[in-house]
């Protein structure tokens, strides 16, 4: 009745399962070794992140026996000083690995605090606790993907549907004025000061927002706030200056960038493309240059989805529109642009995207102010047509 006189449509009962489910698991020490198992085989091979071994046959439902580790906590500067180990990176392999957790596989560590994680001596990242893990389904993931493309284009009609069609939303609802309330309220991602990209503040502006309009947030998103909230808390509490929100953009630029899946090809075009279909050439160089300060991300393979999109029929007409340039501005091509060609097949040949997207972009600016009209390169148009 309460829920009904708030027109919120909340299920308690759902949340009180889901709450009691959590907190029964959590005891349940084989429940836990199995966690530890599974998040083992996801995540072991990761660089730089370690996960103790369970001794299964020495485990009950209450005994949990694992490997003794050697470590110390991520907030111990001295013990961090005295191994000469680097702050930022040991946050890096923390955030990267709980983006891989959460938008690569699903499978993911819920309670990422202090007291559940180790520093290596020699650098690695210990984690510890699998009591409390959550899960999230590929539309799920990618929806959360698609979420952070609309924020930072700030495309908010696009977001509220995004809400919807994941149930945040009921489909009746006027969004109109939930979309105003978004762009006041969340900062420009791209251009932000770094304080203004705390996660936190984010969140409580979300939050706030959430709580005046007809929003029900499922379990799997609530978790994600919370782990990604108590991540740059401790984040924040071993590097001062660490982001979750900027620290996040390289690996969602590798996810849009190498994935072939539809939503995230979609996520791609909204990204790199205007409304009209022209190239956004400023916002592609900068998702290729951050995409590469994530772990294993493969130069060619973002190169192959970049080139299925060109050649499908989606990007038929981005092809058809630089083809026309081209064969337009050909008689009036110079050295300039000959050179910019020259280089923009060197820096594919050699997988240098970021290269390539600078000369192809130096090129469509000649084009589109005319070309080189001076009379040297005419005649040596002319000379070789």
């Amino acid at each position: 009745r309460i829920a009904g006189a708030l027109n919120r449509g909340v299920d308690f009962s759902s949340i009180i399962d889901d709450f009691g489910e959590l907190i029964y698991r959590e005891i349940d020490y084989v429940a836990e070794a199995a966690n530890a198992q599974r998040f083992n085989e996801l995540y072991s091979r990761v660089a730089d992140v370690f996960v103790p071994k369970v001794y299964s046959d020495l485990t009950t439902s209450k005994v949990l026996t694992m490997e003794w580790v050697d470590g110390f906590r991520l907030t111990d500067s001295e013990s961090l000083e005295r191994y000469g180990l680097d702050r930022r990176k040991l946050v890096d392999v923390l955030v990267q690995c709980s983006l891989r957790q959460i938008l690569e596989n699903g499978f993911f560590h819920a309670d990422p605090h202090a007291g559940n994680l180790l520093a290596c001596p020699d650098g690695r990242l210990c984690y510890l606790d699998f009591g409390m893990m959550s899960y999230a389904a590929v539309s799920q993931r990618n929806g959360f993907l698609l979420a952070v493309v609309h924020i930072v284009n700030r495309d908010w009609a696009q977001l509220v549907k995004l809400y919807q069609k994941l149930g945040f939303i009921p489909e009746d609802t006027d969004v109109r004025p939930i979309e105003v309330a978004l762009e006041r309220a969340l900062p420009d991602v791209l251009n932000a000061e770094v304080s203004e990209l705390n996660f936190k503040n984010v969140v409580g502006k979300l939050g706030d927002i959430m709580y005046t309009y007809p929003f029900s947030l499922p379990p799997f998103y609530i978790s994600i706030i919370r782990c990604l909230g108590v991540l740059e808390g401790l984040a924040i509490q071993v590097d001062p200056q660490a982001r979750i929100i900027s620290e996040a953009y390289p690996y969602v630029a590798s996810r849009v960038l190498t994935d072939s899946q539809d939503e995230l090809q979609e996520a791609l075009r909204r990204l790199v493309l205007t409304p009209e279909g022209k190239i956004r050439w400023d916002r592609l160089e900068g998702l290729l240059d951050e995409a590469k300060d994530t772990q294993d991300y493969d130069v060619a393979e973002a190169l192959d989805v970049l080139t299925d999109y060109v050649i499908s029929e989606d990007g038929e007409g981005l092809l058809a529109d630089l083809a026309d340039r081209v064969v337009e501005a050909a008689d009036g091509l110079g050295a300039e642009t000959y050179a910019y060609l020259v280089e923009a097949s060197r820096a594919l040949a050699i997988n240098d995207e970021v290269a390539a997207v600078r000369a192809f972009r130096s090129i469509q600016s000649i084009l589109e102010t005319g070309g080189d009209e001076d009379e040297e390169a005419v005649a040596r148009s002319t000379d070789g047509d």
